[in-house]
């Protein structure tokens, strides 16, 4: 074969090659001498109708020929008289040939049917009448769907609550404190008319206080603000909606943004800069240097294994040598950590003493402590706050939470929201203070108080942080919930159960137990209440459904506001009366607590004390005719007041 024989070739096979997967080439594209007619052979295809093709050169018989892709079958294409034939690949299941042109053509048409169908929808919604091109948001054409979404200057206004404020572009703010009975006011009207609106509550972020002051000139609450003017209190909001002008500056707001002089929203996340003032506790030195230079490890007394403990002969010989004090001055010193409570007895059944024989710890070294949720892998080494200042803290910070995401009546709480908010970050970093709080110091109205708002608190951050508990039948399933969620407070683990039944019920056992919180030697017994108060029970909620609402006491009148909570719950469902059927249906609190309460008529007597007139009547009546009184003890809901 010679040169141009072999070129005619190579180019016949390119052009082959090209044909197959691009387009139909143009007039004039194939290139001269690259087709010879084949005499005496038929042409595929001719024997069905088609005219006869010119045929391809192939590759000499001694050289591989080229064969179709497995799947695929030329066909031939057919045109003009000037339209030179090209060898497709089409699929072997398809009986016709493939026309780009043809595909082409069917994407125009298609795309022209679906623009003109989107634009006479479109126009439809234009020309229609308001409430229709309203109530128009989406629609759906084949394999598209369609959103219509209206500009801001086409919206109409929309009603929020009451009124026809449209979209405040402005911003509603107040400032507030927790428990005050304005700012609540206010927060149920703002509420009631759908508004939103920014609360500032001073107790909750006590550096915001005194910007209260300067734009008021006093630290009166509630002070509402319509962005940066002040409209006063709760007194000058009832005057605005009594003259028609709250509407009238509602609809100003709605034009105008709020400007950067307006009281601004409070930011998540970050402590004031007060609260990062931290006082170390003055001997703070000290125990850094003991820490190091103790030999602390595990030890044997009493037939029992100690670990992470220390001797006190150990403890004063450091001090003697640190110091450069004599041995009595080093004994005083280590009573004095005790009482600050920086270390404790191994058995903590005695003070600090100058002997090899008796072993301390340090707080962090127990092995309860680390399981405390207000511990944090260190003690607390900060001054001691008074615990009166601590307990009035978390009772702020709580009333707060309630107020936020509680409902009106403070049965249901929504722990989601409630884990994830700023005043439940505060409240968490707060309780650290507890460590090493002073509770000896406080008086019995003080005592009642601080530890019923402690456990009602402990309660919301057992159910955010364990999450939703498994309903259980009884107290006995929930007995791990009440002993096992604990606080560390003044150098020891507080759990539910030590609070309710060692320190509010004057070291009672709880039902179903036979032991009691707390032992003999326990030094804690020098804070329960001299006497059992039967009222204490509907001041702790449970965090279930059956239990009282959650509420925080005050010191001074807790008494008074356990009385109220205790009239709020037998009016509430915790107790009725059948007169004719002579029963009485009570909570199941009074059998489990029966202790406290007394037995049957002496339990009824004592509830009869705190029913509304009606009730009291009627079971007053059934108790002075000398028959038989049933009682039929209400089930109980344990599922999570949420």
């Amino acid at each position: 074969m010679g040169r141009e024989e072999l070129s005619q070739v190579a180019l016949s096979s390119e052009d082959e090659s090209m044909a197959v997967v691009g387009d139909p080439p143009e007039k004039g594209d194939l290139l001269e001498g690259s087709a010879i007619d084949m005499p005496g052979e038929k042409v595929a295809g001719e024997e069905k109708g088609f005219p006869t093709m010119e045929t391809m050169l192939r590759p000499p018989s001694h050289l591989p020929q080229p064969e179709a892709p497995p799947g695929f079958s030329r066909v031939p294409s057919t045109g003009g008289e000037d339209y030179h034939p090209v060898e497709r690949s089409l699929s072997l299941t398809s009986s016709t040939a493939m026309d780009m042109s043809s595909i082409g053509k069917f994407f125009r048409e298609r795309g022209n049917s679906l623009s003109a169908a989107i634009a006479k929808r479109i126009s439809l919604l234009t020309e229609s009448e308001d409430d229709l091109a309203k109530s128009v948001t989406e629609f759906h054409l084949s394999g598209l769907k369609v959103v219509v979404r209206l500009k801001d200057g086409d919206e109409e206004d929309e009603s929020t609550g009451d009124g026809d404020y449209g979209d405040i572009k402005g911003r509603i703010s107040f400032f507030s404190r927790s428990g005050c009975r304005d700012c609540g006011a206010v927060r149920s009207f703002l509420r009631s008319k759908a508004l939103p609106f920014v609360e500032i509550n001073v107790d909750v972020f006590p550096e915001r206080e005194k910007e209260l002051i300067d734009r008021t000139g006093s630290a009166a609450v509630p002070a509402i603000f319509f962005n940066e003017r002040l409209v006063g209190g709760l007194v000058a909001l009832n005057s605005l909606r009594n003259s028609g002008e709250f509407e009238r500056r509602l609809r100003e707001m709605a034009c105008r943004r709020c400007p950067d002089n307006a009281p601004r929203v409070p930011v998540y996340g970050f402590d004031d800069d007060e609260e990062e003032k931290i006082l170390e506790d003055a001997m703070v030195g000290t125990v850094r240097v003991l820490r190091q230079r103790l030999p602390i490890q595990d030890r044997i007394t009493k037939m029992k294994l100690v670990k992470n403990c220390f001797s006190g002969g150990d403890m004063v010989e450091v001090l003697i040598r640190h110091l450069d004090c004599g041995r009595q001055k080093a004994v005083e010193i280590g009573k004095e950590l005790g009482r600050r409570h920086f270390i404790h007895h191994v058995f903590r059944d005695n003070d600090f003493e100058d002997s090899n024989s008796q072993f301390y710890r340090f707080l962090e070294h127990d092995p309860s402590i680390p399981k405390c949720f207000n511990f944090r892998g260190a003690t607390n080494d900060e001054e001691p706050k008074p615990a009166v200042v601590i307990g009035q803290r978390l009772t702020k910070l709580m009333s707060a939470i309630l107020e936020s995401y509680a409902s009106e009546d403070r049965r249901r709480l929504d722990y989601a929201r409630i884990g994830a908010s700023e005043e439940f970050r505060r409240y968490t970093n707060m309780v650290q203070d507890l460590q090493r709080v002073d509770l000896f110091s406080l008086s019995v109205e003080e005592r009642t108080a601080f530890f019923l708002n402690l456990y009602n608190a402990m309660v919301i951050h057992a159910n955010v942080r364990l999450g939703r508990p498994a309903a259980a039948a009884g107290p006995i399933d929930r007995r791990s919930f009440f002993n096992d969620f604990q606080y560390v407070v003044g150098g020891y683990p507080y759990s539910l159960s030590t609070i309710k039944d060692g320190i509010l019920r004057s070291n009672r056992r709880s039902p179903y137990s036979f032991v009691r919180p707390l032992s003999s030697s326990d030094r804690r017994l020098e804070l329960v209440l001299p006497k059992v108060n039967p009222l204490v029970h509907f001041g702790l909620c449970n965090g279930v459904r059956s239990s009282p609402s959650v509420r925080f006491f005050s010191t001074q009148g807790v008494e008074l506001e356990l009385r109220h909570a205790a009239r709020e719950f037998f009016s509430g469902g915790g107790m009725d009366v059948d007169l004719e059927k002579r029963v009485v249906h009570l909570t199941r609190i009074i059998k489990w607590y029966s202790a406290d309460f007394g037995q049957d008529r002496e339990a009824l007597q004592w509830v009869m004390g705190y029913l509304d007139a009606s009730k009291t009547g009627l079971l007053s009546h059934l108790m002075s005719d000398g028959s038989p009184v049933h009682i039929i003890y209400q089930n109980f809901d344990w599922s999570l007041n949420c």
